[in-house]
């Protein structure tokens, strides 16, 4: 399978891109040189906005992972160009070009603080911010793309607090248990008060195998990508304890992003089961230890 990953040099596109070599495909990825080298793959800089589908060849599927993910970012302007009208643009030069499977990144931003689980197609979509609602955007564009082009699947896999190897260049925009992880290193963590806000974790090996299958779907269409469990901010301080062997206790503080932030986010995952064929592996005590084992959490104790 020829494959093209945008955002191959990313969090998620570089463990995508890694997997689709090591399973015997061919792979071409987009990305940005101040993110991470993926060694022995083909690499088009500086991003999937400036490619020449002339000279690409044929490819059997592409994965969109490209986007700007700062959920802090306001400027709808930026958000939208890249998110939205970029990759309407990258939608259809991959029909043009005869490729006939586009598997992109979504994200429950989209679900803003609606209440959780979230049910695709039954939860309203009211984000909190640009991001989020770029990708509601796209979301409404792929679906009406796909009904206008019947022989092309589209699936969007819509993200839902991703973490494992690989986001330590994201910077503050790391996910939520890796920050803490860093900080319990050095002492006791902060969490906002006071620390019940429960999210739904999925591990990128996780997440990684939603997009290969994705990728074999029969029909269009966009489902959840979470583990379909929810777990409180005390519980991630808990699991880092036993699983770093520390005994760190939480210091609270106030939320500066109320209004503005997902106190409570839960993804119903049938629908990926039903369409996709995809379990979740990990939990997320699993997931955390083998995020530790890999060396790429924090520092061993």
């Amino acid at each position: 399978m020829r494959c093209l990953v945008t955002g191959g040099t990313g969090f998620i596109g570089s463990n995508l891109a890694k997997e689709l070599k090591k399973q015997g495909n061919d792979v071409i990825i987009t990305g940005h040189q101040l993110e991470q080298d993926v060694p022995g793959i083909k690499c088009i800089y500086p991003t999937f906005t400036n490619l020449k589908w002339e000279k690409l060849g044929k490819l059997d599927v592409v994965f969109h992972q490209a986007a700007i993910t700062d959920t802090r970012i306001l400027d709808k302007e930026e958000m939208f160009n890249v998110n939205v009208e970029a990759s309407k643009e990258l939608f259809r030069q991959v029909v043009k070009y005869g490729c006939k499977r586009i598997v992109y990144a979504s994200s429950t931003a989209s679900y803003g603080n609606e209440p959780a689980p979230y049910v695709e197609g039954k939860t309203k979509q009211n984000p909190l911010n640009p991001y989020g609602e770029s990708k509601k955007l796209l979301d409404e564009f792929a679906l009406k793309f796909a009904k206008e082009h019947p022989d092309v699947i589209i699936v969007g896999l819509r993200y839902c607090n991703v973490y494992g190897p690989g986001e330590s260049h994201k910077g503050k925009m790391r996910c939520y248990p890796t920050q803490v992880a860093e900080q319990m290193v050095k002492g006791n963590p902060k969490l906002f008060k006071h620390g019940e806000q429960k999210r739904d974790y999925i591990y990128v090996k996780d997440v990684v195998r939603a997009n290969i299958l994705a990728s074999k779907a029969k029909q269009s269409c966009i489902v959840n990508c979470g583990s379909g469990k929810a777990t409180t901010f005390n519980e991630i301080v808990e699991i880092l304890n036993k699983v770093m062997r520390l005994n760190r206790k939480p210091e609270y503080i106030e939320n500066p992003f109320v209004g503005k932030y997902q106190d409570y986010t839960l993804c119903d995952m049938s629908l990926a089961k039903e369409l996709l064929g995809f379990v979740p592996e990990y939990d997320i005590e699993k997931g955390i230890k083998d995020y530790y084992d890999s060396g790429h959490l924090v520092p061993k104790q």
